[in-house]
């Protein structure tokens, strides 16, 4: 029985393929035997990269145990996370470590040679300070492919040929040309079509016959109502999963009829991090990333999506660990000039907008290749801080400040919640007018959209301003694993920004749905006491809270008033100040409302 592809259901978030490498460090050169393969995961156990803050992990742990894990002031002794893993008494606990490590295989971030497991120089980029992701997942994926023969699960005589990532360009670029050719305007493909006919290309040779067939479904959808559709959606979509499993067995079916959807979403969000796809069409389409099509037309010309045939499985995992080959299709001075003449115009049209001087670019005509990619690289950074101040610019109208109070109002209709509130946050703080800077840490793609939430690393959102500084750090948790995730981390990444930036006094803006008695007991002794031997200034937010402050900023607008970033300091010390009289956390975070409504009056007298 045929089953699609898919890229992890291990780790669904890409920033936690580094921190299971950074921990696989420990262990690097040893044996890949039974007793490592434990080892690594009661190391993970240990970091608390497994396990932490999960309810699932917990069960049938003492609470002893749970409690050493949930206190992030205390190390794990790697006794203690040996016991731990005992504990869960696994059937074959050495499967567990081969679990933990296969996306890492599979993306080419380790090998095991001669026995013994490293870290690959694909690895290595990732454990970079100054890693790019994006590049990264480009470097893996165009290489990536089924048949391989690290995985018995695909087979080429059983119909599996092809690199996914490849596949699905070449798919959406068919679906577009094929669109173009009836008379209308291209669009990618729907995230309902991606799930449904991306995970089940298997095979390079069917990219046309799933192009066909996306069309045929658009046109038998044409002129429906939304229930219409929805029907005929689902009669088609059981009858495509019937064809593609060539079984009539109902549960099989339905089983895989729900997993595309995840296994869709996965990928789409995998994808998307190489910055050749971006999302377009109010968050329903998926398309070749428009600022990228030299790059997209040279790799669809260069690469079929066919599988490549391997003698053996390390030459397999070498090919795909190594960042050198293949070389890219691009990578000629000539294209890569084009790239750059291209790149160059559309900052000119930002500058432009923005009304601002020209960059002053370097003459290129006699660079070599290594030079070429790193000027693009240089003003594709370049290209992002003129999209920032365009944020900046835009966000200065009252309409884009109402349209962000909408969409944090009815947060919890974003498809996903946890970029769109970072994406809306930072665009609000945009909108208090004189920052000098807001940076927000998600990495992005060519479009400047978020292509994931910010690294654990970092602050979310960076705020400077003339008289203070700011780092804004905002979740979509409600629950206790609000505080396991955020609470620890916030006050190491607030002492972390104020020891870069000594100058000016730094706070901490902290925004959920619902603020956490465990998260804000938390801040409480940070503020109150000390954190690290110094108080700090943690101001916790509720998003409705945040969304009284620029409901604050639209009437002052609306009034023809100007909103200075020093009103903004006041609110914070108001707040902050109240911990001093305050008895307990319950008291202080009581009194928020009530200090943000008084500020309010102030202001409008």
């Amino acid at each position: 029985m045929k089953k699609p592809w898919s890229i992890t259901t291990t780790l669904r978030n890409p920033e936690r393929l580094r921190d299971f490498l950074i921990v696989l460090k420990d262990i690097e050169g040893e044996e890949w035997n039974l007793e490592t393969q434990k080892k690594y995961q009661i190391l993970l156990i240990k970091y608390r990269k497994y396990g932490y803050g999960s309810s699932q992990f917990y069960k049938g742990l003492s609470p002893k145990q749970i409690n050493l894990i949930n206190d992030l002031t205390k190390e794990i002794s790697i006794r203690e996370a040996k016991d731990i893993f005992n504990t869960k008494g696994y059937k074959d606990p050495a499967m567990r470590g081969r679990q933990s490590i296969n996306p890492l295989k599979k993306l080419g971030l380790v090998s095991i040679k001669e026995g013994k497991i490293f870290i690959t120089g694909l690895g290595r980029l990732l454990l970079k300070d100054d890693y790019d992701l994006g590049e990264m997942f480009f470097r893996s994926f165009i290489k990536w492919q089924i048949p391989n023969l690290d995985n018995d699960d695909y087979r080429l005589d059983s119909g599996y040929d092809i690199k996914p990532f490849i596949g699905t360009l070449h798919l959406i670029n068919a679906v577009n040309k094929k669109t173009l050719a009836d008379g209308e305007e291209p669009k990618g493909i729907s995230k309902q079509e991606f799930s449904l006919f991306v995970p089940t290309l298997v095979d390079y040779k069917n990219i046309e016959k799933h192009a066909d067939e996306i069309i045929k479904l658009r046109t038998r959808l044409k002129g429906k109502n939304k229930q219409e559709q929805k029907r005929i959606f689902e009669k088609y979509r059981k009858q495509f999963v019937h064809n593609f499993l060539d079984s009539k067995n109902t549960k099989e079916i339905e089983k895989l009829s729900n997993n595309l959807k995840d296994y869709g979403d996965n990928a789409i969000r995998y994808f998307r991090l190489t910055r050749y796809l971006y999302i377009r069409g109010g968050g329903f389409y998926v398309d070749l990333e428009q600022r990228r099509q030299i790059e997209i037309k040279n790799l669809i010309a260069f690469d079929s999506g066919k599988s490549l045939p391997f003698a053996t499985k390390e030459k397999y995992l070498d090919y795909i660990a190594n960042i050198t080959e293949p070389k890219l299709p691009w990578e000629t001075k000539e294209k890569l000039a084009k790239i750059l003449g291209e790149l160059i115009k559309d900052i000119q049209s930002y500058e432009k907008k923005l009304a601002i001087s020209k960059k002053e670019i370097l003459d290129y005509k006699n660079f070599n290749e290594d030079d070429l990619k790193k000027l693009i690289e240089d003003l594709r950074e370049y290209r992002r801080r003129l999209q920032e101040q365009e944020n900046h610019v835009i966000s200065q109208n009252t309409d884009a400040a109402l349209k962000y109070i909408k969409i944090l109002q009815n947060i919890y209709k974003e498809e996903d919640k946890p970029i769109a509130l970072e994406k809306y946050i930072a665009l609000a703080l945009h909108a208090l007018n004189d920052a000098l800077k807001i940076q927000p840490n998600y990495p992005v793609g060519d479009d400047n959209e978020p292509t994931f939430t910010a690294s654990a690393g970092k602050p979310d959102i960076e705020c400077y301003y003339a008289s203070f500084n700011a780092i804004c750090e905002v979740t979509m948790l409600t629950g206790r694993d609000q505080w396991y995730n955020e609470g620890q981390p916030i006050m190491r990444h607030l002492r972390d920004f104020e020891e870069r930036n000594k100058d000016k006094s730094a706070y901490c803006l902290f925004v959920a749905p619902a603020l956490h008695r465990d998260t804000l007991n938390t801040f409480w002794v940070s503020v109150k006491y000390e954190y690290e031997g110094k108080q700090q200034k943690i101001i916790p937010l509720s998003i409705q809270n945040f969304i009284e402050l620029l409901k604050t900023l639209v009437e002052l607008k609306q009034k023809g008033r100007f909103f200075p970033h020093s009103e903004l300091n006041r609110l914070y010390d108001e707040i902050l100040f109240n911990s001093k009289g305050a008895i307990d956390m319950n008291e202080w975070v009581e009194k928020i409302p009530s200090t943000i409504s008084t500020w309010q009056k102030s202001l409008a007298a």
